[in-house]
């Protein structure tokens, strides 16, 4: 576990936990991106974001889990599920990601990534890993743009996942 400080993240965006007391707000804005749910299987539900604040890889406690929001002004920019040390110690994993829909195609979502990217390499962390939903083409596109190689296809009910990475410089 490197021990990440969420308000550290960025030098741009104000970065704190999304809480139970965030759960209407995030549902009213998730249910804009209508793209990410079609290609996902299924919506999302004010039950199913409670489940997510807390869901975590096997075997990973929730103190490794950081379900954190990127905000400008008070607006929210981005949500993201950071996982500290999974599948090992020197790898992060990115649960969920999900950028405003009406910032969507601007760079932003890049830039977000490339900061907390820049973190997690100072923090000493190897790679960064996540899932793309295969048949999700923006998605696809955004993560390899972003230097994710796939690893393997991952069968699962609702789709193939492919398993990507990226490797990070260390200093």
């Amino acid at each position: 576990m490197k021990n990440i400080q969420i308000e550290k993240i960025s030098d741009k965006y104000t970065v704190r936990t999304i809480t139970e007391a965030d759960v209407p707000m995030l549902y009213a804005w998730m249910q804009r991106n209508d793209q990410y749910y079609r290609y996902c299987g299924g919506e999302t539900s004010p039950r199913r974001i409670r489940q997510d604040l807390t869901l975590c890889p096997p075997g990973i406690p929730l103190a490794q889990k950081y379900y954190i929001g990127f905000f400008a002004a008070g607006t929210l920019v981005a949500v993201m599920d950071l996982v500290d040390g999974y599948p090992d110690a020197d790898t992060a994993f990115i649960g969920f990601f999900m950028m405003n829909k009406s910032l969507q195609g601007r760079g932003v979502g890049t830039a977000l990534v490339s900061e907390v990217l820049a973190y997690l390499t100072a923090l000493g962390f190897a790679a960064v890993r996540l899932g793309i939903d295969k048949e999700n083409p923006q998605s696809n596109h955004f993560w390899r743009k972003n230097g994710f190689t796939v690893l393997k296809e991952v069968p699962q009910a609702r789709g193939v996942i492919l398993l990507a990475e990226r490797r990070l410089m260390q200093k």
